[in-house]
């Protein structure tokens, strides 16, 4: 029989190569996550990192990353985040992957995170690296002007090395978003509509009338 813990709250993201899940309990605690590298195939891997989690329960809260990031890994997360929501009569909210990705920093003042993006450009976005609220807006730029836009000297995600070699000092680190850090987001990144947020303008465009 499946155990019902109506105030736990299930946190997952798949934005990146990374699949990510975390459950919380009402009073913050993570009681279980998982976090694999994975590169593709989210959509295979994502429910049974799930079910591995929750361990025959259920939760009354689903968070769900919203990206910016891979196009196709952001609508499998929130996909299953809707089904589930539907079947559970769970709160869904969706957070920014951008802010899941700073809050692995371990650092005083400001990081950026930068994921890499279609046609080479970057996501990118400062944060306090504390409190990870935004310090910054979301922008998606080539490196060469996304090195202009950053001030920050730590540098996160797997675009980080190629913003720091083009602005030529700093830190890169190579990192991936971990659900289990969902709750140190500030609550604006954790309280944003379940819809993508992809962070450019689409390469499909609809045909201007003659």
């Amino acid at each position: 029989m499946t155990t019902i813990l109506s105030d736990m709250l299930l946190a997952f993201d798949t934005s990146s190569a990374a699949c990510t899940v975390a459950l919380f309990e009402d009073d913050g605690a993570c009681v279980a996550s998982r976090d694999e590298q994975i590169g593709r195939g989210h959509a295979e891997r994502l429910v049974p990192m799930i079910d591995e989690v929750l361990a025959g329960r259920k939760a009354s809260h689903i968070l769900v990353g919203v990206g910016p990031g891979s196009f196709t890994g952001i609508r499998v997360a929130i996909a299953a985040a809707h089904g589930l929501a539907i079947g559970w009569k769970a709160d869904l909210k969706g957070m920014s992957s951008l802010a899941l990705l700073a809050a692995r920093a371990t650092a005083d003042g400001e990081v950026a995170a930068a994921v890499i993006g279609g046609h080479g450009e970057l996501f990118i976005q400062q944060f306090n690296a504390v409190t990870v609220e935004p310090t910054s807006e979301l922008l998606n730029l080539a490196p060469e002007a996304a090195a202009a836009a950053v001030s920050a000297r730590l540098v996160v995600g797997s675009g980080a090395k190629a913003l720091v070699d083009a602005r030529g000092w700093g830190e890169a680190r190579e990192a991936w978003p971990s659900a289990a850090n969902a709750l140190a987001l500030a609550e604006a990144q954790r309280s944003l509509s379940s819809r993508p947020t992809y962070a450019r303008a689409p390469d499909a465009r609809v045909p201007e009338a003659a």
